[in-house]
């Protein structure tokens, strides 16, 4: 399958420094930083620094060193954020994927959301 990826996107002008934001953790391989308009008091945002529109694009073509730190990267950002289950009261992860999905950016995107009780659907902040 081919996956077409715009290096116009938002999050490659994040990437290429050409946009400004609020580095959560930066590693060789990710990148989290805090989403400009939040739907809930902990809204980071984890995208991978390869050119990958979605999860599935990344998972198989990305190198297992990429896929190590991305996976390891959110969890880092849950436990930062202190909504890990081990000091907080739990996350959830969202990455919307395609036209289906409604994915609005097309760059590899994880949501890590907590902070409150999220309900079974996401709810605005």
């Amino acid at each position: 399958m081919s996956y077409a990826y715009d290096d116009q996107n938002i999050f490659a002008k994040i990437l290429r420094g050409e946009i400004p934001n609020t580095t959560v953790i930066e590693t060789e391989h990710s990148l989290a930083f805090h989403d400009i308009t939040p739907q809930a008091p902990t809204h980071v945002l984890v995208i991978p620094k390869g050119a990958y529109v979605s999860f599935d694009h990344f998972a198989s073509e990305a190198g297992e060193a990429e896929i190590i730190d991305y996976v390891r990267t959110i969890g880092q950002v849950a436990q930062m954020c202190g909504v890990d289950l081990g000091e907080g009261g739990g996350f959830r992860l969202i990455s919307n994927a395609g036209r289906d999905g409604v994915q609005e950016v097309p760059h590899l995107h994880v949501h890590v959301l907590g902070g409150r009780g999220l309900g079974r659907m996401l709810q605005p902040a």
